[in-house]
């Protein structure tokens, strides 16, 4: 048996699952999800270890031929508390590994055929060192970056011309050294450490982008009309996944020799690419499970957050159209606060509600004004989009309160008077305490005396909409002439509804104790906080006509 223990230093948990969505799909997939046991280790098991590894090993599978070697490591893996067992096709899905793999919730993961354990073994150690030391993410990407360099050397002698490496966005990472062929594109990508726009389009009207997409063959570009020297585009792909790709200002096409001789280094490179989207992932995940906690109960520290100074709002933000998977509106609003210049989002999911810890102040990417404006500047094409700030968080400690309000309020959102997309706590508070009062105890315990039981049956029996006109009323004060035009009719209408509302129950309209009592039990029938007790909901058969064929009007006597 083959291990690699580290010590840990900290409290961040790793899965199965999470190793494997790090990793990727372009090499591993899970067959059985098993128990969501952390993982703490990689080990290499042969048959004859009388051990399964140790609690909390990824078990590597690498030497087994027969589903029966499989079945005997499996039952070791499960009575040594393994977190989960790695095996090649056939034997990951052979119904026997899988059924034994499921009784003993032990996760079973599909290595694919055309991945390496050497490659897997290196991969793996990348997702562990990252999630056992998650501090030091630039040290351990540092050290990609600079083999890359190297790389990007190594394939400029291989080909004889300069050389860049681009990730799948025509992101930069790496150049060779030799800069004796150049031209002003080359220099511009350099520079900016990005593919400018128009040398993307340039080589997008060319089909270079959409051939890199299909293809892992190399490409040849010849020179533009505006003076691009000639390319040669070495696509770099895992498990048919496009990863990036490498550039070389050419003189002409490659010989076919100097094309095989690239092989080796692509290689390497697919391994790096994805060792620093595994770096990347799991940085992500760490700063999302330490900010989850720091929104779920007080923390101490807040260096670790990665947190700007503060105070701090909590913001939940709403559904894009289209994305009702949390997973997807996470991916999206990261992707959207990324392009408008928040690096490093501070956005993760608890409870089923997205959240973003902002700055309380100042305007740049990452603050709450900048926050606004984007959430605004969006819901002009999405206009079912909403979000909801708590209010601000003078310190840590703060952080959960304010992502309670946010919560809270986004739940609110929906209510007819608030037409803006964005709501803030200080704005929304009487709403928020109306709630809070009414969902405190079960409706019908509120419904336990005075005037509302009676209206509510003489509209039931009778299709008036004595209910919606008395909650008008009250929430007008009083003033008739208001009254009447919020329920489109006219004041003399309203004035004989008032008396034949009377005539039904006793109203003390003299007692501010009472009209409290009215309106709390009108907000629990009616929970949000928009005028919405008047129509088909509360009024009966007639009240959805009741504002375009009022009640005659007859006259105060």
């Amino acid at each position: 048996m083959v291990g690699w223990n580290k010590p840990r230093h900290h409290d961040f948990m790793i899965t199965v699952a999470g190793v494997v969505d790090a990793v990727g799909a372009a090499l591993l997939e899970v067959v059985v999800a098993g128990a969501e046991a952390e993982v703490r280790d990689v080990t290499i098991v042969e048959l004859d270890d009388a051990a399964g590894g140790q609690p909390g090993d990824l078990v590597l599978g690498a030497g087994f031929t027969t589903p029966d070697q499989v079945l005997v490591v499996i039952e070791r893996c499960a009575q040594a508390g393994a977190a989960g067992m790695v095996l090649k096709p056939p034997l990951a899905a052979h119904p026997e590994v899988v059924s034994a793999a499921a009784g003993r919730e032990l996760a079973l993961v599909e290595l694919r055929s055309h991945g390496s354990w050497a490659q897997l073994v290196w991969l793996l150690r990348g997702v562990i060192d990252q999630a056992t030391a998650p501090g030091t993410p630039d040290t351990a990407a540092a050290g990609v970056y600079d083999e890359m360099f190297a790389l990007a050397d190594a394939v400029a002698a291989v080909v004889d011309a300069p050389v860049t490496i681009e990730d799948a966005q025509s992101r930069v990472l790496a150049y060779s050294s030799r800069q004796d062929r150049t031209d002003p594109a080359r220099v511009s990508t350099i520079v900016g450490r990005r593919v400018p726009g128009d040398v993307v389009a340039h080589f997008r009207s060319r089909g270079v982008f959409r051939k890199l997409t299909k293809s892992g063959d190399p490409i040849f570009v010849p020179q533009g009309p505006d003076g691009t020297l000639p390319r040669l585009v070495i696509p770099i792909r895992a498990g048919g996944e496009l990863l990036g790709s490498i550039w070389a200002v050419v003189e002409g096409p490659a010989p076919g020799e100097r094309l095989r001789d690239l092989q080796g280094p692509a290689s390497v490179l697919a391994l790096h690419l994805l060792r620093l989207r595994v770096q990347a992932d799991v940085a992500r995940r760490v700063t999302a499970d330490r900010l989850r906690a720091a929104l779920r109960a007080p923390v101490q520290s807040g260096p670790e957050l990665g947190l700007p100074d503060g105070p701090w709002r909590v913001v939940a933000l709403g559904a894009h159209a289209g994305t009702e998977e949390m997973l997807h509106n996470l991916a999206l609003w990261e992707s959207i606060a990324r392009r408008h210049g928040w690096r490093q989002p501070l956005i993760a999911d608890d409870g089923g509600v997205l959240f973003a810890v902002v700055a309380a102040h100042g305007d740049s990417p990452g603050s709450w004004p900048w926050l606004e404006k984007l959430i605004r500047n969006i819901a002009v094409h999405d206009p079912g989009l909403r979000a909801a700030s708590g209010s601000p968080a003078p310190g840590l400690a703060d952080l959960p309160r304010s992502r309670a309000e946010a919560a809270e309020l986004l739940a609110l959102h929906g209510a007819a008077r608030h037409a803006s997309p964005l709501l803030r706590f200080e704005d929304a508070w009487a709403e928020v305490v109306v709630h809070r009062a009414v969902t405190a105890v079960p409706t019908g315990d509120l419904l336990v005396g005075g005037p509302l039981p009676d209206l509510l049956a003489h509209d039931r029996e009778h299709g008036t909409d004595y209910v919606a006109t008395l909650a008008a009323w009250l929430d007008q004060w009083g003033d008739p002439r208001k009254t009447a035009r919020h329920l489109h009719v006219h004041p003399n209408t309203l004035r004989y509804r008032l008396r034949r509302i009377a005539d039904v129950a006793h109203i003390d309209m003299e007692s501010p104790r009472a009209r409290l009592a009215l309106q709390i039990q009108l907000a629990a029938l009616c929970p949000s906080p928009g005028p919405t007790l008047q129509g088909s909901r509360l009024g009966g058969p007639r009240a959805e006509t009741a504002r375009h064929s009022p009640e005659p009007n007859l006259r105060a006597p």
